[in-house]
């Protein structure tokens, strides 16, 4: 079994590292104090491997003394488990922009003290936790992509590492085309099996309606192409870069007005992640204004140094030459 405690500074990423790890298969659990641990892990344990990876969050809001968590952690090594710990920090300024971001208060703020003055006690109370820390990682500067891409090598198993999921869907325009997808294809002009009597009421599941639909030249040829497409686009997009699509096309970008068609293609979707992942309302704003600035009054950005608008894309920030 598996124990990994996760601790660190609020504000510090402990709970998008928590929800990724649980993606690849940890089970969770926020603000576990101390004392409950070794009770936690007595459970896993008897649990015949349904618990076998666990990541236990913990930080200030326990309000326990943090030589508790130091003691826990040495007696879970001594019962045997594999019992690792991660501590996440951040830079003062970054911390304070996140909460502003966020509009929460600092956990420690609760005690009449300032963002910036919660964030100064936070640290020194928790530095004998960061001591005991077999991993520690300052996301000052990672983007949420990047902060996956860290814990994914430290923490993951070959099969986590699987690269692009793709996932196929089928539906119908009449209920609205699905809010996740990333690229739409209109199969209507393929014959439709819902105009046939006998296959009125199945569904694509059955082998008489896919029989039907793949007697028609127009499907092959269809499936053909559209697989041609899709094997020529995957690989051209890291898992990092596909971030991007996490936001529906627009008329102007984060990118678009920090260089424009002048920035490399992997600066431009470095951009773009880094947009994704810090989202706000006067984020926007500032993204309009500079917008009117660049095409109105500076009229700056419009063409690289080597053509007239953009180099071609050719996959994972290459260009064509």
């Amino acid at each position: 079994m598996e124990i990994l405690i996760i601790s660190g500074l609020s504000g510090g990423g402990k709970s998008k590292a928590a929800s990724f790890l649980e993606d690849i298969g940890y089970y969770t659990v926020d603000n576990l104090p101390a004392e409950m641990m070794m009770k936690f892990a007595g459970f896993c344990a008897a649990s015949s491997g349904r618990y076998d990876r666990v990541a236990l969050v913990y930080d200030v809001r326990s309000g326990e003394p943090t030589d508790m968590l130091i003691d826990t952690l040495e007696q879970l090594k001594a019962s045997g488990v594999n019992c690792r710990m991660l501590f996440l920090e951040a830079d003062t300024p970054t911390i304070i922009n996140r909460y502003k971001e966020t509009r929460r208060m600092h956990p420690l703020q609760a005690k009449g003290l300032s963002v910036e003055e919660a964030v100064r006690r936070e640290r020194a109370l928790m530095q004998p936790v960061r001591d005991h820390a077999d991993f520690v990682l300052d996301t000052s500067s990672l983007s949420t992509a990047k902060l996956r891409s860290e814990l994914l090598n430290l923490f993951g198993t070959p099969s986590d590492r699987g690269g692009l999921n793709v996932s196929v869907l089928s539906f119908g325009f009449k209920h609205g085309i699905p809010i996740e997808s990333d690229l739409v294809f209109d199969v209507r002009f393929m014959p439709n099996p819902y105009y046939v009597a006998e296959l009125k009421n199945k569904t694509g599941l059955d082998q008489e309606v896919r029989d039907f639909v793949f007697s028609f030249r127009q499907t092959h040829e269809f499936m053909a192409q559209l697989e041609k497409m899709i094997t020529f686009l995957l690989p051209l997009y890291s898992e990092e870069q596909h971030h991007r699509h996490d936001v529906r096309p627009g008329l102007t970008g984060y990118a678009q007005v920090h260089g424009r068609n002048t920035v490399s293609w992997q600066d431009k979707f470095e951009m773009d992640v880094k947009y994704v992942d810090h989202i706000t309302f006067l984020g926007d704003l500032k993204i309009i204004w500079d917008s009117v600035m660049a095409a109105f009054v500076r009229r700056d950005g419009i063409s690289s140094e080597t053509t007239v608008t953009m180099e071609e894309f050719m996959g994972n920030g290459m260009v064509a030459k």
